[in-house]
Order: structure tokens, then sequence, then C-alpha cells
């Protein structure tokens, strides 16, 4: 439509002006069309192409999103070339070089982010419901969407947290459950005077009887530490299919399980010992006991 008549009902505008305000509504009109049109028919077809795949939730929703602005991106340059602004080509490139002017100058966080949401996507180091932790363990939950800027996450106190996608890219992510199984590993600390080998025994044998823990890789336990009051051994044990319930559950239980049996069998695990240094003067001033001390 090189040429677009007006309305007739705008002619009290004068013929300019009634030009301007039929481009407009043609383009309102065309583009709400057109979007709507894309939402009933190309939407529906590409999730159903993308469940056919097969791909897993992960791959589908940033697929989706992105097929969600391409519809929205095709039917602002029809609309265009529709209103009489020229044809679709021109029209397109007319939009694609305004919206590069303004990402580039208005949001280049945006973009850093959206470049880091494709990069989360294609290098996959997580999928929604797995558990993660970043920025040196201060934070962690289950993540809960990804999306092309931001990626929410949902705390274990059932807070959510929406991180932009560029701070999961540029720090180190712990993903304990990418994998189909988890090593798990406590210290026990015992007296010096217990039996070392009994108390390992122990501590193997509880790992054996929990149902939750892996008998291959078998548990073990090394002596790690001499501590200033206690002998430290170290338990490994492994979870299959862990999740973030699976190893608080696990790990509590094992540990009551061994503290139980420590205290059948008169197996002491000490109280942490605080030393202070240095030396103590008293003096009686005037019937004032004084204290000082020298660290």
């Amino acid at each position: 439509m090189a040429d677009v008549q007006p309305l007739p009902f705008l002619e009290f505008l004068g013929p300019e002006y009634s030009q301007i305000a039929t481009q407009a509504i043609y383009f309102v009109v065309a583009f709400a069309g057109l979007y709507l049109l894309g939402r009933i028919a190309v939407m529906p077809l590409v999730r159903k192409f993308l469940y056919s795949r097969e791909m897993d939730e992960h791959a589908r929703k940033p697929l989706l999103k992105v097929t969600h602005i391409l519809v929205g991106f095709a039917a602002v340059g029809v609309a265009f070339a529709l209103a009489g602004f020229g044809n679709i080509v021109t029209s397109i490139a007319t939009v694609a070089a305004a919206a590069t002017l303004a990402i580039g100058f208005a949001m280049q966080d945006v973009l850093k982010n959206f470049v880091s949401g494709v990069f989360i996507y294609t290098d996959k180091p997580f999928r929604i419901g797995d558990w993660i932790e970043w920025n040196n363990g201060t934070y962690e939950g289950i993540v809960d969407d990804i999306g092309l800027r931001v990626t929410r996450v949902r705390t274990f106190d059932n807070e959510l947290l929406t991180v932009p996608n560029s701070q999961l890219t540029e720090s180190v992510i712990k993903n304990p459950v990418a994998n189909q199984k988890l090593r798990l590993q406590f210290l026990f600390g015992i007296s010096y005077d217990d039996d070392i080998g009994r108390a390992r025994d122990i501590i193997v044998e509880e790992a054996e009887n929990h149902p939750g823990i892996m008998d291959d890789p078998a548990p073990s336990v090394r002596l790690t530490e001499l501590g200033d009051s206690f002998v430290g051994l170290k338990s490994r044990i492994w979870i299959a299919d862990p999740s973030r319930s699976d190893y608080v559950k696990i790990r509590g239980t094992y540990v009551q399980n061994v503290k139980e049996r420590f205290d059948a069998e008169d197996i002491t695990i000490p109280f942490p010992n605080r030393t202070l240094s240095g030396a103590i003067e008293m003096s009686n001033v005037d019937g004032v006991v004084q204290a000082t001390s020298d660290d």
C-alpha cells in the first residue's frame, strides 16, 4: 500500500493530518491483528514442534520467548507496510536500525544479560529444577525459570530471587545435582582415649545400614585431623539422584545415627577447648582488689 486513502470521517482534519491519522489507525489495527494471529496460529505450532522434538523445559522456554519476540517484530514490520510507510523489507530494516540504536545506547545492561542468557541456554550449566549455589555459596536455591534477561531462583526459605543472567555467567556456579550421584562428607571428632578402629567401624556400619546411601561407591572413613581436643575421622558417602531435600535429610539422619551409636558404645565426641594465654596479676589497693592481664 504505497498510497493510503484518508478515511472519510477524518477529512475534517485536513489533507495532511487526515493522511497521518489514517496511517496511524491502519498501523495499530494491522499490528494488533497480526500480533494476535501470530499468538493464536504461530506460537502453538512452534510449541507443538518443540514438544515433538522432545526438548526439555530448559530448551523450550527460551525458544518460545524468542519466537514471541519475532512474532511481535514481524507484526511491526508488516503493519508499517500496510499503513503505507514503505514496503515490508524497508519497514523491517527501519525498525531494526532504530532498535539497534536504542539498544546500543540505552540498553547495554539488558543486552549483556541477554547474551548471558543465550550462553546459559547453550552451555547448560544448570536446568530448571536444579539446585545451584553461586557467589561463593552466598546464594543458593532451586531454579524456577530461565529467561533471556534474568533467571529466577527460589530459596529454601521460599524467597524468590531475580538474578541478572550476567551475574551467573561471570561467577562460579556450583550445581550439586548436575550428575547422577553426589558425595557427602562429614568430620566426626572423637576423644584421644577412644578406639579409633571401633569408631571407624561404627561410622561405616551406619552408612551401610542407611537406605539412602549408596553401596557403590562404598562408604569410607579416613583419619584426617589430630586436633587440640579430638581425633578427626572424615566420612565419605554417596547418594544417588541428589536433590537439596535428599542432601539435608540423608546427612541429618546419618549423623544422628552415628551419634547415637557413639553414645551407646561410650565413644566421646569432645567439646571444643578454648585456651586463654597470658598472666594475671592481683593487687589490693585501698581494700579494692584489681586484676590485670598480660597477653
